[in-house]
């Protein structure tokens, strides 16, 4: 089977392309070279007029498609009607947005924000003053997890242990505790008197697609429910369909008290993140305590809106359930062929690619040459989300692909 990742090549050239974005561009990121100009689906398309299946969907931001047609229908009516007022007023698109979100969450308030990192922050925010307010704690302290990737922000790269993430960057904010994941027993022995609140992604994404042992999550919710502590799930990543289920969580049964969405929130359009929680602790915010100017703005709460309203009946999340199947047993016969192992979950899989065979860059730039477009981390692994719109077919070619690159380099 072959995919047809060519089209009709335009005057544009790729070097160009490049070099301009490396002249005026910071370089915080180290990108393939491929510049995307058009997308549909799950396919991208270059400036050359090269195809490729995009198989990272913009690190879940893009978990139903590219330029998917509901969540731009909701855009492009909105962008006639009014785009940003400020919350200063209010505006037709926040309450329903709002509404339907707490209704799909199961819970009671939201707090809108624009990035994933400003949810985390929020969230962050919202756990101390809720300590401070609820339990009397003077200077809360908050668990939080090895290996963690919630964003990058002073405070959060406090906390992370990742040296390109937090390396030369100090001082620190003070005031978090690291303990390894997947040891419910390690955040018990961690936690004091001053423990407000254990913060932890249910799936590790940045970490290379890391699920958790099945007593973790459950273990987490009754050591917080025991100690009086809020369980905060970051499902930025793996929220919103990704794993199968609405929230990651939902896979080992658990509620957290405070969901931190974003990504997929925004469509993949605009960028929509909130913190979902009850009234008993996102009550504690006042007028002039926490805001944001884009934060609920119209138009990121109507392609909110549509994206919610989209999840609501849960044909999605059995999309990425069933399509998981089909990624996960493709990329298990792959190991011994120069994989070592294989962590999938829905549409999300961590790769680990023999480190005496190739970095996880190699392969990724391999795959790049063959119309696959992957992410790697952390050395030898590579994490493939396509957009949940893909089908069996391509994620089965994507598969084969990544089998004859990893045949190549065998061969030498």
């Amino acid at each position: 089977m072959m995919m047809d990742v060519m089209t009709e090549t335009t005057d544009r050239t790729l070097p160009d392309e490049i070099e301009l974005e490396d002249e005026f561009v910071a370089h915080n990121y180290h990108p393939l070279p491929v510049v995307i100009a058009e997308a549909e689906g799950a396919w991208v398309t270059d400036v050359t007029g090269r195809r490729y299946l995009d198989c990272l969907a913009a690190y879940s931001a893009v978990n139903f498609g590219h330029c998917n047609p509901i969540v731009t229908a909701a855009a492009k009516e909105q962008l006639d009607r009014v785009t940003l007022v400020g919350r200063a007023f209010r505006s037709d698109r926040l309450g329903p947005f709002a509404a339907e979100l707490c209704e799909l969450a199961g819970k009671e308030m939201m707090l809108p924000m624009n990035t994933g990192a400003e949810a985390v922050e929020s969230g962050i925010k919202v756990a101390r003053k809720w300590g401070h307010e609820v339990k009397g704690i003077e200077n809360p302290s908050i668990i939080v997890a090895a290996g963690n990737f919630h964003g990058r922000t002073i405070s959060i790269v406090s906390f992370s242990d990742d040296p390109d993430a937090r390396v030369g960057f100090g001082p620190y904010t003070p005031g978090f505790r690291t303990v390894r994941y997947g040891d419910v027993e390690a955040v018990r022995a961690a936690c004091d008197e001053t423990t407000v609140a254990v913060l932890v992604e249910p799936v590790q994404g940045e970490a290379g697609i890391i699920i958790p042992p099945d007593d973790y999550l459950p273990g987490l919710r009754a050591l917080c429910d025991e100690r009086q502590m809020l369980l905060i799930c970051d499902e930025i990543q793996a929220g919103l369909a990704r794993t199968g289920t609405t929230f990651a969580s939902q896979h080992w049964g658990v509620e957290p008290d405070l969901y931190l969405l974003g990504k997929a929130l925004g469509g993949g359009v605009v960028p929509v993140s909130a913190v979902v929680g009850n009234r008993d602790v996102l009550g504690v915010l006042r007028p002039g305590q926490h805001g944001s100017t884009f934060g609920g703005n119209p138009l990121g709460a109507a392609v909110g809106l549509s994206v919610v309203r989209m999840l609501a009946d849960g044909s999605w999340q059995q999309r990425a359930a069933e399509l998981g199947t089909v990624l996960g047993d493709a990329l298990r016969g792959l190991i011994g062929q120069g994989v070592t192992a294989v962590r999938c979950i829905g549409l999300w899989a961590g790769i680990d690619i023999d480190p005496a065979l190739a970095t996880g860059r190699e392969v990724s730039e391999r795959l790049m040459e063959r119309g696959i477009l992957v992410k790697d981390t952390h050395g030898s692994t590579i994490r493939m989300a396509p957009p949940l719109v893909v089908t069996a077919e391509e994620i089965t070619w994507a598969v084969n692909q990544l089998a004859e690159v990893l045949v190549d380099l065998r061969r030498g």
